[in-house]
């Protein structure tokens, strides 16, 4: 196995997300780690699970080199959470999770409680909040009046935020309400305010009733959730039209079409299904939880054919892979524990589509990646189910079995086996395009390290520009510039064709493709339906009723540029769209903080720096006093302190600060314990710098000191563009995204 683990081929960009996200780190924050130790690691952990079942110790050792081969080949890899945590103490190997959210306070607070339990521990969360009764209605035991959901989503946005997931993956949050709750209107409208429900994607649950009335322009009724009456009627094309324009307008709210959902729904009989996952594509009942992995399909060709032989293969590893995770997993509650392993779910999807058919020579808005789209995804749910029903035989049908839509049909161990999840940060892993969505650039700007700026070409295409001849650097640039092949004589109009990417292709290809790879996916299918900027609320209202008449199971749509802290670095957005200058408004100061002090030696006496955090543990201010009132020092350190202060409340990053601040010289240096003081600002820049340093942090949490806010289309950790594909938001400099 050592030895295997040398034969690991992986890109540069792969070895620094995995380094910055999934490897082992020590107290220091020094990774204890190889990319090989993870693979051996994950392997063992996953392969353990065959002792449960009567396997002998030599035989897990074989399934153990098996997993290792399938992982560390990059053929397949396991959700974020399976490589980060199989085989250290948390233990917590899933990524998806729904949580019920009933009409009582205690529904409600017990909710929020394991929500920062499920967070904390590297999963995101669903809920629907249908079941709450409507602002303005009466509360039984106090004869006061409720707030209503939108209120309480508020209580889970900033428990999100509260809880920060050891600097790997953040919170993420689905909150779906049903098109016919009393409060549906203020829902649709509830992030026109950018700063409301960052750590939510919002759904509206939308019912074939409800898409009846829209297209005969019909009402439609409002229930409220306690009484279960009528409270009022509403004109669906109106509320219709609404959603419509506020997803053109930012992206959201997404619609689900929950009755289709619920008629593919394998255990009715243990309940309904009211939410799914934050980015859609899996719906799960209450208390029950996931695990995703992807078949690499840019692995998957032979000889210019899709190799089946080789894909029949990954598919029956991969789903034994997925079986044992759950046997394995340390659940981070009892009572998901209990229902997942009761349906024993799994969602086996893909990445690298667009690669295949890059090597296929087929282009992507083509017939013919449609009917291959069927095929591929037809073949892997047959073999999926194959495997399923091979593991029922020898392991046991799930436990709901009985009166689930297979009873009497065919045994199978996993009530679900495949779905189509975002792969933003595997797909960098595997050096792959992500899920099924087209290339999001042939050529573009990747942001790296002091703000040097790398340009990075499409390998495929790199390799058919120098066999073709027209490959120059000059050219790469002019691409990534202009983010399209369109309008490049130079290119070839066969490779133009093949080579197309997001805004080639029309929002109708888009959802042709999401619904010819949901005709064979047990659960949903997370895509984005990328618009150009002047597209209109017409053409997204077309797309939806064009998803819903092709059977897809809901939509993620983003018009490019709609967000107005947008910054792309592939010349996409319009230039006519000029950007919004937003005003940054310091952080008000509360009235209560906590904080320490420093003693610095310089020249001109004892500096010292008193700096303070928020109630989340971020650095908030940063003060100074000289040992000597007075002065012209002293009034220049204070102007310092204070201009920190005002960056830090800024949410200006604290070791860009420091940066700025070490190393200015002045005429009288001092030397201290740790080295040389060139200055008060250079004593300043170091008084932060050991702050920041982990284990010298003071009060500090040990987190990087300033306060997470995800604007939409640049990365909040290295200010790269970040694209909306898989219905999320990713990264691909650093390998961030908001999902996970």
């Amino acid at each position: 196995m050592e030895t295997l683990s040398k034969k690991i081929s992986l890109t540069p960009n792969s070895l620094k997300v995995l380094e910055k996200r999934y490897l082992k780190k020590n107290e220091e924050g020094k990774v204890v780690e190889t990319p090989g130790d993870l693979f051996i690691r994950v392997a063992r952990t996953v392969a353990s699970a065959d002792l449960k079942y009567g396997r002998s110790e030599a035989d897990v050792a074989l399934v153990e080199k098996e997993f290792f081969s399938l992982i560390s080949s990059l053929d397949f890899l396991p959700n974020s959470p399976t490589l980060m945590n199989a085989g250290r103490r948390l233990g917590q190997l899933s990524a998806c999770f729904v949580l019920p959210v009933e009409d009582s306070m205690e529904s409600i607070f017990d909710a929020v409680k394991n929500t920062a339990i499920i967070h904390k521990s590297g999963g995101g969360t669903g809920f629907s909040f249908s079941n709450l009764r409507p602002g303005g209605d009466i509360v039984g035991s106090t004869k006061g009046i409720s707030s209503g959901p939108i209120s309480f989503m508020t209580v889970f946005d900033t428990a999100t935020e509260a809880v920060k997931q050891g600097g790997t993956r953040r919170g993420a949050n689905m909150g779906i309400l049903r098109v016919d709750h009393p409060d549906i209107l203020g829902f649709i409208t509830a992030k026109d305010n950018n700063s409301r429900f960052n750590n939510f994607n919002i759904s509206v649950a939308v019912t074939d009733e409800f898409m009846k009335a829209v297209k005969e322009d019909g009402e439609y009724d409002l229930v409220n959730p306690r009484t279960k009456k009528v409270v009022r009627k509403l004109r669906a094309k109106e509320v219709f039209d609404l959603i419509v324009n506020h997803a053109w307008k930012n992206g959201e709210p997404g619609i689900v079409f929950i009755d289709r959902i619920n008629k593919s729904n394998p255990t009715p009989n243990v309940g309904k299904i009211e939410s799914t996952n934050p980015c859609g594509e899996q719906p799960l009942l209450p208390y029950e939880s996931c695990n995703l992995g992807s078949i690499n399909l840019a692995h998957m060709g032979k000889e210019g054919a899709v190799d089946y032989q080789k894909l029949k293969k990954v598919v029956w590893q991969a789903v034994h892979f997925l079986d044992n995770v759950i046997d394995v997993n340390k659940y981070p509650i009892e009572k998901i524990d209990e229902v997942t392993k009761s349906n024993r779910k799994i969602g086996l999807g893909v990445m690298g589509w667009a690669d295949m058919l890059i090597q296929l020579g087929i282009p992507y808005h083509s017939d013919a990646a449609i009917r291959l789209a069927e095929e591929v995804m037809g073949f892997i749910q047959r073999e999926a189910r194959n495997v399923s029903a091979a593991l029922a035989e020898e392991r046991g049908v799930f436990p709901n079995y009985a009166g689930s839509v297979y009873d009497g049909k065919i045994r199978l161990r996993n009530a679900t086996a495949t779905t189509i999840a975002p792969t933003g940060t595997l797909s960098i892993l595997a050096a792959c395009s992500s899920g099924i969505e087209p290339l999001f650039a042939i050529s573009f700007v990747r942001n790296v390290m002091e703000g040097t700026k790398l340009l990075e070409v499409n390998p495929y295409f790199e390799k058919v520009a120098k066999e073709r001849g027209f490959w120059s650097r000059e050219l790469m640039e002019k691409i990534a510039d202009k983010g399209s092949l369109h309008d490049f004589a130079e290119i070839p109009e066969d490779v133009k064709a093949v080579f197309v990417t997001a805004h080639d292709i029309t929002p109708m290809e888009h959802i042709a493709m999401q619904a010819a790879f949901q005709k064979h996916v047990d659960n949903a299918v997370s895509k984005t339906v990328n618009f150009p900027h002047d597209a209109s609320p017409k053409d997204v209202e077309d797309v939806y009723m064009f998803a819903y008449t092709l059977g897809c199971k809901g939509v993620t749509v983003y018009r490019d540029g709609s967000r107005e802290e947008q910054v792309l670095s592939t010349g996409k957005t319009k230039k006519e769209a000029e950007p919004v200058q937003v005003k940054i408004v310091p952080r008000k100061r509360p009235e209560v903080l906590s904080g320490k002090v420093r003693l610095m030696k310089t020249g001109c006496g004892n500096l010292y720096v008193t700096i303070t955090e928020d109630e989340h543990g971020n650095i908030f201010e940063l003060f100074t006093s000289m040992g000597k009132a007075g002065g012209c020092a002293g009034s220049q350190a204070e102007a310092i302190g204070r201009l920190v202060s005002l960056a830090l409340r800024s949410n200006i990053e604290p070791e860009e600060i420091m940066k700025q601040l070490k190393g200015i010289s002045c005429h009288e240096p001092s030397w201290a314990e740790g080295g040389k003081i060139t200055s008060c600002s250079d004593a300043i820049g170091k008084a932060l710098e050991k702050y920041l340093k982990r284990g010298e942090k003071g009060n500090g949490n040990g987190g990087n000191g300033h306060s997470e806010v995800m604007h939409i289309g640049q990365c909040p950790e290295c200010g790269g563009a970040v694209e909306h594909e898989g219905g999320c938001a990713v990264c691909h400099s650093c390998g961030f995204t908001k999902c996970g």
